[in-house]
């Protein structure tokens, strides 16, 4: 990649496939974002949705400028100080900066429209949610990590047990797909900025369940925090929107779409190691491991699957990096 910048310095990417750079300009500094594969989603849709998200007043980054020909935007910088860096420190007082974020959430969740124009001036429209795109992505649990783990044989059969119980718990959510979801809300893509919480990595974002971005945040495999923590950011939230939501039909959600979720991250963090050469992710199964566990043990919607698991999967198998 040239840029025609001698004062850009390649920074920590992501799982993705986009490079980014930090540009220094005298006293002032921008991201560069490069993606040449998936270059619509990286650069145009996710210009697209922070300019939606930006239009509802949530702190999203600003668009410098673009070369859509050569691949890349410039965007705002929010410095380096995300919120997982700052929850790591086990002297902070977590339940307090929690609530922000579940501020933030609420406030994100209130964006009732769905339509905004990308750079190259043209209509973007966020997706639905719909059950068999949550289906797919539980799905890369089967397509990756039971193959790597298991004989071919007891693999097919396996798959094919997990694949009716999968449709079956998408069969069982309760809520519409009517509100904005980030889908990839937590701690790790919320940056402190002054004052106020930036938010990153919204190119995924689409029209769906209520209880999914909460999910993401409080059963998440980047941050270790203890189940007082995720009940009492739990009840927050709830108590928040007592007046909104039905609490059971919400439950039952966050549970089903929590499981979905870290059963799809196992998949994706596996492929990014056997496809990618990306093992660094692979330390993170094991917890992805844990907060399923901690939602099936305790629900009896989870019997068969609990059961499909337990009878396959080892807990030696589980704890490997």
């Amino acid at each position: 990649m040239n840029f025609k910048y001698n004062n850009i310095i390649p920074i920590k990417g992501d799982a993705s496939f986009r490079k980014f750079y930090r540009k220094k300009n005298k006293n002032k500094t921008s991201i560069l974002v490069f993606s040449k594969k998936e270059r619509e989603k990286n650069l145009l849709i996710y210009d697209a949705v922070n300019k939606l998200l930006l239009k509802n007043r949530i702190k999203a980054p600003k668009l410098l400028s673009c070369n859509y020909n050569e691949n890349y935007i410039e965007i705002q910088d929010f410095g380096k100080l995300t919120f997982y860096s700052i929850l790591k420190n086990k002297k902070l007082n977590k339940f307090k900066k929690f609530k922000k974020i579940i501020l933030l959430l609420n406030k994100i969740q209130k964006i009732n429209n769905n339509k905004i124009k990308n750079f190259n001036n043209k209509s973007y429209k966020l997706p639905i949610y719909s059950k068999k795109i949550l289906f797919n992505e539980a799905k890369l649990f089967m397509e990756w990590y039971v193959p790597k783990n298991l004989a071919k044989k007891k693999a097919l059969v396996l798959n094919k047990k997990l694949s009716n119980e999968i449709k079956y718990l998408l069969s069982k959510l309760k809520l519409k797909n009517d509100t904005f979801v980030h889908r990839d809300f937590h701690v790790s893509n919320l940056m402190k900025v002054k004052k106020k919480i930036g938010i990153l990595d919204s190119q995924d974002a689409v029209i769906g369940n209520k209880a999914y971005d909460l999910a993401s945040l409080i059963d998440d495999v980047r941050l270790r925090t203890s189940k007082q923590i995720k009940k009492s950011v739990y009840n927050f939230y709830i108590d928040l929107n007592k007046n909104k939501i039905n609490k059971i039909y919400f439950k039952n959600d966050f549970e089903i779409l929590s499981v979905l979720r870290n059963l799809k991250i196992i998949g994706i963090f596996t492929r990014l190691a056997i496809r990618d050469n990306k093992k660094k992710y692979l330390k993170m199964i094991p917890l992805a491991w844990k907060l399923i566990e901690g939602r099936i043990n305790n629900n009896i919607i989870f019997y068969n699957l609990k059961n499909y698991l337990d009878n396959n999967i080892s807990t030696k198998c589980r704890m490997k990096k």
